[in-house]
Parts: C-alpha cells; structure tokens; sequence
C-alpha cells in the first residue's frame, strides 16, 4: 500500500507539471529575450563608443554623474566601465593620457586595479600596491563616496583590521550616509567568509535596512546577509525566521519598483536565488516575472560559469515546482495568483 501511495503522489506530480506548467509561463520573457547585465541607456552608448575605442562619451557621462551627485548611478557606472576595460581597455589608456587627474578616470583606473588584484594569487601584495591609486582618486572629489566604497572592497582584500576599516568605512558614510555599494562592501568584510560572522552580517543589515531612504536597495541589505549565510556554510546562529524576515523585506523592496525595471535587477535576482533556497517557490516565480528580462551576473555566476543559462535552467525549475502544487482540476486559475496560498512555506516545508 505504502509504495501503492508513493507512485500515485509522483503520477499526480507529473500530472499536474504537465498540465500547469506551460500556464505558468506567463509574464516571463522567451528565453532568447532574456538579457544577462543589459546596460541602461545611459552606460549603452558609453560602452558602444568605449568598443571603438573612444572614451569621450564614458568620461562625460561620469562627469555628469559627479557634477550632479549621482552616487548610486556613479557607482554602477563605475564598476561596469571598469568591467569593460578588463578585456579591452585602449580607451582608457587613450583618456588617462589625455587627462592624467580627471577624477573620473581615476576612478575607473583604481576600481580596475583593484579587480585585477582581487584575481591575482599574488593578490595581498598586488592590492597594497593600488592604495595610493584609490586615494588619488578620492582627492580628486572630496564629496565623492565612491571611491571610498572602492576603498573598503581593497581592505578586505589586504587584510586590514577591524580598527582602519571602521575608519574607512566613517569616510564613506560622512559622504554619502545611505550609499548602497558601500553598505554592501562593508558587509562583504563583516561576513562569515571574511572577517565577521553571520550574526554580525545580520546586526548590520537589519539597522541599516531600517534607517534606509524609502525605495533605497540598503532596505534590502538583510537579503544579502541571508545570501551570505546560504552560500557560505549557514549553522545554527540565524533562525529561519529571521532568513524569512530578509526575504519578505527584500519582497516588499521589489514592489516598490516597476516590473522589468533595471535598477533592482540584480536585487531581484538576488532575491529570487534566497527564496529558491527557502523553497518559496510561488514567491521566487513572481520575482522572475518583475525581473523580466534583465538577468544579472550576480548571483548566478556565484554557482556556475554560465550565469545566463543557470537563471535560465533556474526560471524551468521554478515553474516546475509551482506547478507541481497547483490542482490537478482547476480551469479559472489565475497563474498569476498560484494556488491563492502565499509563498512562504508552510510549517513541515522546511
């Protein structure tokens, strides 16, 4: 009877994959509209231009973000510029030669010279050798926090101490006090991974998340301290719950902004890997209809070399597994809606 039962529950499963499945693809892009770290329209043509190897529209557009305090925007640019000249980087050599103490180029040149220390086996040495790069380019504008988040990325990576980071980390926060790369940089270096622990994660993201700007990505720092926790080994110091907390926080982050948006694409991303840790499967599935088709890096590229195909892979095994709980029988669905049960699992789920 006992095995009678089981293969009945995995007929049923299947039946109900098979026939809910295809309903549940609504609201998601095919998959050969998805993009993986698709730029804005402002950093497109930035790039476009860097592949010709012309700089004038990258520095312009990093002039802009600076002239108008743009730090979050500044920050992304940044990083994404600096991302670009890794593999091809004659514009930026053209622009340093150009204007040796543009601020802006400055900080692309120290925020690549950190990545390129970071891959080094050498990187402890190679890293120190960048310090003074990171604080020409904070002398270049005073108000500027970002070069200051570049800052706290480099004293992980060169072992500094719990005393000087703290030191870095109030220079960063006098200039911009809700800047959300920094927060996230400090709370790379509070990790379990590096020089903290998963409480302290938590201690520090709930707080932050609280005192955070409305519609600012800080209120969704907790989720990054349960991603933390998820990917680096969990153990008993941090509930379930408060894994849950983080997620319904994050959840409540990502309403907040329009569907497809990319500005809380990697946030949502992010979110979507927890929640499938979680097992909230209903959940994870209405992340990745607001994602639509802006797929980013991180965190796919934390678990395979293809991080386009492993959200893609992902997005099946999720409407797989919602599928698999809907009823058999019911023609007015709404796929929307799921099963009308919320996402969060329910106690024994887990």
């Amino acid at each position: 009877m006992v095995d009678t039962m089981a293969l009945l529950r995995a007929l049923l499963r299947t039946a109900r994959m098979a026939r809910n499945t295809s309903r549940l693809a609504s609201g998601l892009p095919a998959d050969d509209e998805v993009l993986l770290d698709a730029p804005d329209e402002r950093l497109g043509p930035a790039l476009v231009a860097a592949a010709r190897g012309e700089y004038a529209p990258a520095a312009k557009l990093l002039a802009t973000t600076r002239e108008s305090a743009e730090w979050e925007n500044r920050d992304r640019y940044a990083m994404r510029l600096a991302t670009f000249a890794r593999s091809r980087d004659t514009w930026l050599t053209e622009w340093q030669a150009a204007d040796p103490h543009d601020p802006d180029v400055l900080l692309v040149r120290a925020e690549l010279a950190v990545r390129r220390g970071w891959e080094s086996p050498a990187r402890v040495e190679l890293l120190r050798e960048v310090g003074p790069l990171i604080m020409s380019a904070a002398e270049g504008d005073p108000h500027d926090p970002v070069p200051w988040r570049i800052a706290l990325d480099h004293a992980r990576g060169t072992n500094t101490g719990h005393t000087e980071f703290e030191q870095l980390w109030a220079q960063a926060v006098r200039r911009s006090p809700h800047h959300y790369g920094c927060h996230v940089a400090a709370l790379q270096y509070l990790s379990a991974a590096w020089y903290g622990s998963h409480r302290e994660c938590f201690d520090f993201a709930e707080p932050a998340a609280q005192d955070a700007l409305p519609g600012s990505l800080v209120q969704a720092l907790p989720v990054r301290a349960a991603f933390a926790y998820l990917t680096e080994g969990g153990g008993p110091e941090v509930p379930r719950e408060r894994l849950d907390a983080a997620a319904d926080l994050a959840i409540a982050v990502s309403a907040s902004y329009a569907a497809a948006d990319p500005w809380p694409a990697e946030v949502r991303n992010l979110l979507t890997y927890v929640l499938v840790r979680l097992e909230r499967w209903q959940d994870a599935l209405e992340q990745l209809r607001l994602i639509g088709p802006y797929a980013t890096s991180f965190p796919w590229d934390r678990v395979s070399d293809d991080p386009l195909g492993q959200f893609l892979e992902l997005r099946d095994g999720v409407r797989l597994e919602v599928a698999s709980g809907l009823p058999l029988r019911d023609p007015d669905l709404d796929p929307q809606l799921g099963s009308g049960h919320g996402g969060r699992a329910r106690s024994g789920d887990h």
